[in-house]
C-alpha cells in the first residue's frame, strides 16, 4: 500500500479568523494554530521569506482535516473570479455528512454563507446542497436519510 490515509486538505485564506469561524460552526473542531515561517517551509512550498499563520481544523471523528493558511508574505495571489462557478479547472468543494442539513445551513447562514442552488433530494439516500462561504469557499452538505 503506497497511502495510509489522507491527512488534511490546505486552503489558502485572507482573513483566517472568519474562515476558522465559519469551519467551526459547521461543526469543525480547532485543533490549533500557529505561525509557520522558517527555512524549512520554504524548503518544502517551494517560496522564499515565507511567513505565515496556519490553522489546523479537524471534523469530530477526528479522521478528517482541514488546513488554513494565511500568508503575510509573500501575499497570497488571487483567483479570478474570486467566487468561482463549481464547474471550475481545480478543486471546487469540500463535501461534509452532517445529521440536520436544515439547522446546518442555517447556522451557516449567520456566518454570511449562502446556498450556491438549492438544497435537493437524491432519491431517498440523501438531502444534498452546496453552501459558499467567506472568501468563496465551497463546503457541500449531505444529510444520508433513512
Amino acid at each position: 500500500m503506497t497511502i495510509r490515509r489522507m491527512d488534511n486538505v490546505l486552503i489558502v485564506v485572507e482573513d483566517l479568523d472568519a474562515v476558522v469561524s465559519f469551519f467551526v460552526e459547521l461543526g469543525m473542531e480547532l485543533e490549533g494554530r500557529a505561525p509557520i515561517e522558517g527555512r524549512w517551509v520554504e524548503r518544502v512550498i517551494g517560496i522564499e521569506d515565507v511567513r505565515q499563520e496556519v490553522a489546523m481544523l479537524r471534523t469530530p471523528d477526528g479522521h478528517g482535516r482541514i488546513e488554513l493558511a494565511m500568508f503575510h508574505t509573500p501575499k497570497a495571489t488571487g483567483a479570478e473570479p474570486k467566487e468561482a462557478p463549481v464547474n471550475t479547472l481545480g478543486i471546487r468543494r469540500v463535501m461534509f455528512a452532517v445529521d440536520d442539513i436544515e439547522d446546518v445551513v442555517a447556522r451557516l447562514r449567520t456566518r454570511g454563507a449562502e446556498l450556491v442552488g438549492e438544497l435537493v433530494r437524491y432519491e431517498d439516500v440523501y438531502r444534498l446542497c452546496y453552501v459558499r462561504g467567506p472568501e468563496g469557499i465551497i463546503v457541500g452538505l449531505a444529510e444520508q436519510l433513512g
